[in-house]
């Protein structure tokens, strides 16, 4: 049976961790998936090679875990949207997803993802809303607690969730991928998101919410 490691020995695991999917994140960016080499992932972290094989063995693997590292947002960075106002809560989320979107490299992380999707089809299945896991989840947990409370009727958070994030994306993320200088202002940022939760408002949304 292993021995559990210390508290220090994981603290200094998922450092190391951190260190490598940055340094992954890097180097796949600048220099495509075919010429990113582990050594030099492991040299530009900071660690040995056998740290870097330890917890990704497989260049693969670690391609994967960047990919999806890249879109997580851990539920304590999530503001906590206001109970019983579906509207403003769906706005809170909104913008948490779209300053998600507004990460450095998501643009270009999305293009090695697109390029190399043919030698990761499960990746491409786990990432169709890619970057929302967490947030996607906090999204149908609000939808399922709107409607316990009676202000929403949602009766698939699975399909309600995508559908919001989508009307979001298609107007503040994808165009960027085709158009590099695309931007908008908070104050479009900020209707984008609006019109989105409107949008589901109007759809799912009962008398109580209004």
């Amino acid at each position: 049976m292993p021995r559990e490691l210390s508290a220090y020995h994981r603290q200094v695991a998922a450092s190391n961790r951190v260190a490598i999917l940055d340094a992954a994140a890097g180097l796949f960016l600048e220099l495509g998936y075919d010429r990113t080499a582990l050594a030099r992932v492991a040299e530009r972290a900071g660690v040995s090679k056998a740290t870097l094989f330890k917890q990704f063995p497989t260049k693969a693997q670690l391609f994967e875990a960047t990919v999806l590292a890249a879109g997580a947002a851990p539920d304590s960075e999530l503001a906590d949207p206001p109970a019983g106002d579906f509207h403003a809560g769906l706005v809170v989320l909104g913008l948490a997803y779209t300053q998600l979107l507004s990460r450095p490299g998501m643009a270009d992380l999305i293009r090695t993802l697109i390029a190399e999707a043919p030698r990761f089809p499960d990746l491409r299945e786990r990432t169709f809303d890619f970057g929302t896991l967490p947030l996607l989840a906090a999204l149908r947990r609000y939808l399922r607690a709107e409607t316990d409370a009676g202000t929403a009727d949602v009766a698939d958070p699975d399909v309600a969730a995508p559908q919001f994030l989508g009307m979001i994306a298609t107007v503040v993320f994808w165009p960027r991928l085709v158009h590099g200088n695309w931007s908008l202002t908070e104050e479009e940022t900020l209707r984008v998101v609006d019109e989105a939760a409107r949008t589901i408002v109007a759809r799912y949304g009962t008398r109580a919410s209004v």
